[in-house]
């Protein structure tokens, strides 16, 4: 039978078990191996907003606790140590999500690999997949630490950083790049146990570690009074402890990530397979960062009180974005189990519960904003300009949330259905509409800082609706890696 093909039946326990192949023996999958009763979440079947919801639930809970990490960061850096402290720290922010982000998308690429091998039943696949994306992932991580703990200085010299302030962003942004390897293993183990549908297990480690990280961030910064740097101690070690206790759980007790010998081995292919994969997705969320690095760029030649109110604004919607990005997550598990399955039908109507989801979303939090945006403001920051800026900041911003969630669910979708193509022209819109955007009104139509978060607005904007017009040109059809292994097995 071919790639896709077979159905899925429930176990008792209500978990479900991929349908045996042809010409193997009941209870057996490809190669007469076992199938063992797998604890993951069949996607394939059931309500598409009710599965989509359930999924990201989860997914928002522990991204959101994952933003403790620079929520503590800024509330008691920006408060015990000052505001020129929180400034030194947003510095550094689109510098580090740089190096991070080229971690992820190698992750995020795992997880279509191991979703789709999954939903098609081929577990030898998945198993193979797993291990050398493991490889890819490690051998990334240290590239990736040893550039970003090397390039602290020279990049903060790069981006203008005010004298006063350079010490302490060198500092913060050598101990955050030291740790890119802990976020890098996490995000791994959370791509491929999200790609089988298990969203909860992570959330349980990513709990305790935010606890931590909290506590690490009160004892370094309040009692040693070891500055930024206890701060950026306190995350990486915080990040390292949920990345390791949930990578140990996983392996131990949950037998679909039980490796067989055969498994662990090199597969040249395969890592070649997980690159051309992930490569892309990382080269995205690279073009974003370089976008925000500019970004960053134009608002440090605002000077201290503007670098503040930015700061603040971006801790502020990064912690907003998570429902988008969550939703986004738990749509590229739905697309590539269903596309794995062979159910395009299904996937686009996924699709379509997301889009819905997210404008609910968006609307709601939009109103939240320009109610209480000063409210917000003013748990991060203290001097009234640099509060009257991020309310500013927040009210405009908020009017582009509903092509924010487009971003996400639309990437998300393209992402399962194996189209990481369009993940470059998503962050070449990125790239242009902020750059171009944030250089065009400020140097050549001299406007004042408010550019900088109308660009912001611009981007989503640009960048949503070429996400929605990717979809609707149908490129994405006959992408997926499915098709591919459809071919080899037929051959």
């Amino acid at each position: 039978m071919g790639f896709g093909a077979e159905p899925h039946f429930r176990s008792a326990g209500g978990t479900f078990i991929p349908r045996v192949r042809e010409g193997t023996a009941a209870g057996e999958g490809e190669e007469g191996e076992k199938m063992p009763h797998l604890h993951a979440k069949d996607m394939t079947q059931g309500d598409e907003a009710q599965l989509i919801l359930r999924f990201t639930l989860p997914l928002l809970a522990g991204n959101l606790l994952q933003q403790l990490y620079n929520i503590a960061d800024t509330v008691i850096v920006g408060k015990a140590i000052g505001d020129d402290a929180l400034a030194a720290v947003g510095a550094t922010g689109s510098v580090t999500f740089l190096f991070s982000t080229l971690c992820l998308g190698l992750s995020t690429g795992a997880g279509i690999m191991v979703s789709q091998f999954f939903g098609a039943g081929f577990l030898p696949r998945m198993r193979s997949a797993i291990w050398n994306s493991a490889l890819v992932t490690l051998l990334f991580g240290i590239v990736i630490t040893f550039a970003g703990v090397s390039l602290a200085s020279p990049v903060q010299h790069l981006l203008h950083t005010p004298e006063n302030l350079l010490p302490m962003s060198v500092s913060y942004m050598r101990i955050a790049c030291g740790g890119t390897l802990a976020v890098a293993a996490y995000n791994w183990i959370n791509a491929v146990m999200r790609a089988l549908g298990d969203s909860k297990t992570p959330l349980l480690f990513l709990g305790i570690a935010s606890a931590l990280n909290v506590a690490l961030d009160l004892f370094f910064v309040m009692v040693l009074h070891t500055g930024v740097a206890g701060a950026a101690l306190a995350t990486v070690l915080s990040q390292l402890l949920s990345a390791v206790g949930c990578i140990l759980y996983a392996f131990l007790r949950m037998p679909e990530l039980r490796l067989h010998r055969e498994d662990r081995r090199r597969d040249g292919a395969m890592m070649r397979l997980c690159i051309r994969t992930g490569l892309p997705i990382a080269a995205q969320s690279s073009m974003i960062s370089i976008s925000m690095v500019a970004l960053q760029w134009v608002t440090n030649g605002f000077g201290e009180t503007v670098m503040t109110a930015y700061t603040a604004s971006m801790r502020v919607e990064q912690f907003i974005q998570q429902p988008f990005a969550s939703l986004g997550a738990a749509l590229s598990t739905f697309t590539g189990q269903n596309i794995g399955a062979a159910k395009t039908d299904r996937a686009r109507r996924g699709l379509y519960a997301g889009l819905k989801i997210s404008s609910l979303i968006a609307l709601f939090m939009a109103a939240a904003f320009w109610l209480f945006g000063d409210v917000i403001i003013r748990c991060f920051i203290s001097g009234p300009e640099s509060i009257s800026l991020g309310y500013f900041a927040l009210r405009t911003t908020s009017l582009f949330y509903i092509f924010l969630g487009f971003i996400y669910v639309t990437r998300g979708f393209l992402n399962g259905a194996g189209d990481t193509a369009y993940a470059m022209m998503n962050g070449i819109a990125e790239v242009v509409c902020r750059v171009g955007g944030a250089l065009c009104m400020t140097r050549l139509l001299g406007m004042d800082c408010h550019a900088i978060w109308y660009t912001t607005g611009l981007t989503w904007l640009v960048t949503g609706s070429v996400g929605l017009l990717r979809y609707h040109g149908g490129a994405w059809t006959g992408k997926a890696i499915g098709t591919k292994e459809k071919a080899r097995a037929s051959a």
